[in-house]
């Protein structure tokens, strides 16, 4: 009787795995998978489909691993394209992050997990995670979750189970799954709920500066929470006022809204969203050199341009708020 090949060779090779045709080490393919859970799952997802709140902001999207057969994107490009990053997408280069062998580590699990073998990869909802009774607790929102029933149905049309098991998205979902489905997408720059609305706010009310929210338990266990508070500034000036608004619905979800780009979203960048409260740093900005930056963004970071975006003297309102709230400028 003739030997299997892939047999053969999982007996020749107990420290690899053969799946569809890859042969991968699997030191290196569990060091690529934290490498990818780490640094690549926010834009391509946890099983790499792209299906993440940041990709519905993202033009072109991320790409959806799942759909991308090897035969189309090869080895050689997944590892420049990570190295060096993808011109005109959201996709920076890691090369002075990442060392080579960690580069082809985490495109060898790329291909392996989501193109070749379809896997789920790392289950972010677990026990280990803090997630005790996921599918019981929280199984009255996964109709919102999966997009079964669109998050902005009629009231009138859902049962009082979907009434009840939409507020329970709203209070624990929406930071993470964002709005799911929607019947209608609303303007291209129309502010969403991204961790707020939260504890009985209606769908749509979003975070203004000044609100007491009072955040659920989750979140006030978090140790981001204390850069998630407004700065209480008295005495601010009719255009500071502008500035507080625009940045809070703006620029706080990456810089965080106390200025130190210590919140959760910023602490997942690479580099890290500037600490606009760090005197090293903000002693060498002026007001002429922040403008250039917020409208035309910086090359090789998170940081996009805004001048599509913000007029001139929005621009000028922020400055003004950033220059009272968080450092002086010049």
């Amino acid at each position: 009787m003739r030997t299997p090949v892939a047999l053969l060779l999982a007996l020749l090779l107990p420290g690899c795995f053969n799946s569809g045709s890859t042969l991968i080490p699997q030191g290196e393919h569990e060091l690529g998978r934290k490498i990818y859970n780490f640094r690549c799952y926010y834009c391509h997802g946890y099983s790499g489909d792209a299906r993440t709140l940041a990709s519905t902001y993202l033009a072109p999207p991320p790409r959806d691993f799942t759909a991308t057969p090897p035969r189309q994107l090869s080895r050689e490009q997944m590892l420049q394209a990570i190295a060096d990053g993808r011109p005109g997408t959201a996709m920076k280069g890691f090369a002075g992050i990442l060392l080579p062998a960690e580069i082809a580590a985490v495109a060898d699990f790329v291909r392996q997990e989501f193109m070749i073998d379809r896997a789920v990869n790392t289950r972010y909802h677990t026990r280990a995670n803090g997630w005790a009774d996921h599918e019981e607790r929280y199984a009255a929102a996964f109709p919102f979750v999966t997009g079964e029933v669109p998050l902005d149905t009629p009231g009138a049309q859902l049962s009082p189970a979907q009434k009840a098991g939409r507020q329970l998205f709203m209070s624990a979902c929406i930071s993470c799954h964002d709005r799911a489905k929607v019947i209608d997408e609303g303007a291209p720059w129309e502010l969403r709920p991204l961790s707020y609305p939260r504890n009985g706010h209606k769908p749509g009310d979003g975070y203004a500066p000044g609100s007491e929210l009072k955040l659920d338990g989750i979140t006030s266990a978090s140790p981001y929470l204390l850069h998630d508070r407004i700065p209480q500034i008295p005495g601010l000036t009719p255009q500071e006022k502008r500035g507080e608004s625009l940045y809070q619905l703006n620029c706080a979800f990456c810089h965080a809204a106390d200025g130190t780009g210590r919140n959760w979203i910023g602490s997942f960048l690479e580099p890290h969203p500037r600490d606009l409260t760090d005197a090293a740093f903000m002693s060498g900005m002026t007001r002429q050199r922040l403008a250039g930056v917020i409208r035309e963004g910086l090359p090789g970071t998170s940081m996009p341009a805004w001048k599509s975006v913000l007029a001139g003297e929005d621009i000028q309102d922020l400055i003004a708020y950033v220059a009272r709230a968080f450092h002086p400028l010049d």
